[in-house]
C-alpha cells in the first residue's frame, strides 16, 4: 500500500477584503413619533447604527413593505417592544455590505445581500443603512434586482417555515392556503407545490389565473364562493386571514388535521376551537434565517419560484405605500426605493 507524504505547507489563507469608505454618521430614514395612521410616517435624519458582535452594516438599496410594518405603525405588531421614539420601521432589505465583523468574513464589504433586521431592537430598514446579524443575511440572488430581492426575506421565510418546517409539505398532502395572492401567500403556494402538495388557494377574482400559473391546483374566488362549499378533507390549512376564515376552516380539515394561524391575534380562540373540532392548531412567528434565505435564493435563481413586486415607491412615499397595503388586494409585495443600486 502506498502512502501519500504528509502535507508540509500551510493551507492558503482566506482572501482578506479591504473595507469600503467610512459610512456617514447620519442618514435619511422614515420615522414615526407615535402610533397612528399612515400620515405619522415622515422623513428625518437619524444616526447611522453601529454594528456589534456578528452584525453587518449594510447600505440599503431597497426595503420591503410588510403587513407587520403597518400594524406596528398603527400601534400593534412589535410596538410594545419599541424603546424610544422616533422609531424607524421595516424588516426587509436588500443592499450592499459596508462593514463586516472581521476581514475574512464570508459577507465582506461590497457584497450584495438581502435579509431581515431585528427591528425594533435595532432601527428598521426604511433607512439608508441598517445593521443585522450576519446569520440573518444571505447573498442577494443574482437574477433579482435589489427591489425584487427586498420583497423576499420576511414573506418568503414566513412561507418556507409555514410550508416546509411546520406543515412539512410532501407528495400527496392536501393544503389550503388563504390569501394566496399576498406577499406570504404567493410564496406559500409555490413552496407547497414545489414539494408535491395538492394546493388549494383562496383569492379574489383578478388573481385566480395568476395563482394557477404559480402552481395552485384549485383556486377559490372568495368574492363568489364560500370555500367550505367546495373544499373538504384537507390535511393543513395555512390561514393568513384569521378572523373571518379561521372558524370556517375547521370544517374542511380531516380529523386530526392542522390549522396554522398567522397572525394569532386575528383569531384569539383558535386553540380551543380546534380542540373542540378534533383538529390541531398552532400560531406562528417567523424566524430570521440566513441559511434558509440562501436556499430560497437558489430556488429563485433557478426559476423554480418567483417573487412578484406590484409597485416600487420612493422612500418619501412610505405613507402612500402603507395606504395601498392597508387598502388590501395587493398582489405580491410593495417595495421602497431607498438609495441607488
Amino acid at each position: 500500500m502506498r502512502f501519500r507524504p504528509a502535507r508540509t505547507t500551510a493551507p492558503r489563507p482566506a482572501t482578506l477584503h479591504e473595507p469600503l469608505a467610512e459610512p456617514p454618521t447620519h442618514m435619511r430614514a422614515v420615522v414615526f413619533d407615535a402610533p397612528g395612521d399612515p400620515s405619522v410616517l415622515r422623513i428625518d435624519t437619524v444616526p447611522v447604527p453601529t454594528p456589534v458582535m456578528d452584525e453587518v452594516l449594510v447600505r440599503v438599496v431597497a426595503a420591503g413593505v410588510n403587513a407587520v410594518d403597518a400594524r406596528t405603525r398603527a400601534g400593534a405588531g412589535v410596538t410594545p417592544a419599541i424603546g424610544a421614539y422616533p422609531a424607524v420601521p421595516g424588516f426587509d432589505f436588500s443592499g450592499v455590505v459596508v462593514a463586516a465583523p472581521y476581514e475574512a468574513h464570508p459577507l465582506p464589504p461590497g457584497t450584495a445581500v438581502y435579509g431581515m433586521t431585528a427591528v425594533p431592537r435595532t432601527p428598521g430598514s426604511y433607512a439608508e443603512y441598517v445593521v443585522a446579524s450576519s446569520r440573518s443575511l444571505a447573498a442577494k440572488p443574482l437574477s433579482l434586482s435589489h427591489a425584487e430581492a427586498a420583497a423576499v426575506p420576511l414573506a418568503a421565510l414566513t412561507a418556507w417555515q409555514l410550508v416546509v418546517e411546520t406543515a412539512r409539505a410532501h407528495e400527496g398532502q392536501r393544503i389550503l392556503i388563504h390569501a394566496g395572492s399576498g406577499g406570504v401567500g404567493h410564496f406559500a403556494v409555490q413552496f407547497a407545490t414545489y414539494f408535491g402538495a395538492h394546493v388549494t388557494a383562496t383569492t379574489s377574482t383578478e388573481n385566480g389565473t395568476w395563482l394557477r400559473d404559480l402552481g395552485a391546483h384549485v383556486v377559490v374566488d372568495y368574492t363568489t364562493t364560500r370555500f367550505e362549499d367546495v373544499v373538504s378533507d384537507v390535511d393543513v390549512v395555512i390561514d393568513l386571514v384569521g378572523s373571518t376564515t379561521g372558524p370556517r376552516s375547521l370544517s374542511v380539515l380531516r380529523p386530526g388535521g392542522l390549522v396554522i394561524v398567522v397572525p394569532p391575534g386575528s383569531w384569539p380562540e383558535y386553540a380551543e376551537a380546534a380542540a373542540s373540532a378534533g383538529a390541531r392548531a398552532t400560531s406562528f412567528t417567523v424566524t430570521p434565517d440566513g441559511a434558509a434565505l440562501a436556499t430560497i435564493g437558489r430556488l429563485l435563481d433557478s426559476g423554480a419560484i418567483q417573487v412578484y413586486v406590484e409597485r416600487v415607491f420612493d422612500l418619501d412615499e412610505a405613507a402612500a405605500a402603507h395606504r395601498q397595503l392597508e387598502a388590501g388586494h395587493t398582489r405580491g409585495k410593495l417595495v421602497l426605493r431607498v438609495t441607488d443600486g
